[in-house]
């Protein structure tokens, strides 16, 4: 079997290089041939790993990364047949933790990835659509509060991990208001003001919050989490609760399930699996078993 492998070296703090490394070392000791897919830039990555799939040059491709390299992931394979794995290096590692994957242990990650490489797994995944054209998600999408705290975080160098997001949080918070949405939900109307608006399908996004706790990536729903309006003092305690989901116990938190939810909202950014893809409106819809993934946790 031809492996692709891709390593973002500045991953979680410049830890990339040496856990790429590391899976570089395992997966070479095995039968199958290791193409190495990295580049200088994540385009250049994404060019070089669609051309390799058209080409049929690789039949897996694993990314040792954050959240971003699986966002590069399922948007170069998605709706092909060559799985993805991730082996968690970033700052934020939802995906990989959806997966199964350990944290902090490259070597070990490798050695899954070569034990469950020849049974992949298919999971949902959501394809958003938006001015700046087409995007895919395996955890989420969203134009809210979240996604301007997500803003913040990325320009932030300190703190690393899950306690960048909550300063971000409290910083971010001095001068929002509630947001104006419009929204479609499988084609029924539905107006509100909001906190924040997830379209979920893993339920888990941000670093480790667990903002829908009950989603499945493999049930043909979209999860739609509104946290509708409340005061800023309000949102304060609520929001540290998503780390452990017991938000959603908040008479403001509101739960849908849908296969195509619209979104508008003026003048926000949309988020992507940690990712910047775009300004709101956008359109989200769930592809039933769109992506196959190397998931020793499925």
């Amino acid at each position: 079997m031809r492996v692709g492998l891709v390593i973002n070296p500045t991953a979680g703090g410049n830890k990339g290089a040496v856990a790429g490394e590391s899976v570089r070392a395992v997966l070479t000791t095995s039968s199958h041939e290791v193409i190495n897919l990295s580049a200088e830039s994540y385009e250049a990555a994404k060019q070089g790993i669609k051309v390799a799939i058209a080409n049929q040059a690789i039949d897996a491709l694993v990314l040792v990364g954050g959240d971003g390299m699986a966002h590069l992931g399922v948007n170069v394979c998605a709706n092909t047949r060559v799985p993805m794995a991730i082996v968690p290096a970033g700052t934020g590692n939802d995906s990989a933790g959806i997966f199964g994957m350990p944290m902090n242990d490259a070597a070990a990650s490798a050695k899954l990835i070569l034990e469950n490489i020849s049974s992949p797994k298919f999971i949902d995944a959501i394809e958003i659509e938006h001015s700046g054209g087409k995007t895919w998600a395996i955890g989420s999408a969203s134009a809210g509060f979240d996604a301007l705290v997500n803003a913040r975080a990325n320009k932030m160098t300190w703190p690393a991990g899950p306690m960048k997001y909550y300063l971000a949080m409290l910083l971010e918070l001095a001068s929002f208001k509630a947001i104006k949405y419009r929204s479609k939900i499988d084609g029924v109307a539905k107006d509100f003001e909001a906190m924040l608006c997830v379209v979920s399908n893993s339920g888990v996004f941000g670093g480790g919050m667990l903002v829908v706790p009950e989603a499945s990536i493999t049930d043909g729903k979209l999860d739609l989490l509104i946290l509708n309006k409340i005061t800023r003092f309000k949102l304060v305690r609520i929001f540290p609760r998503v780390y452990k989901g017991t938000h959603v116990t908040d008479p403001a938190v509101e739960l849908l399930e849908a296969t195509k939810v619209e979104i508008a909202a003026d003048g926000m950014p949309i988020y992507s699996d940690g990712e910047y893809v775009g300004q709101a409106p956008f359109t989200a819809t769930l592809v039933p078993a769109a992506l196959m993934v190397i998931a020793p946790a499925l």
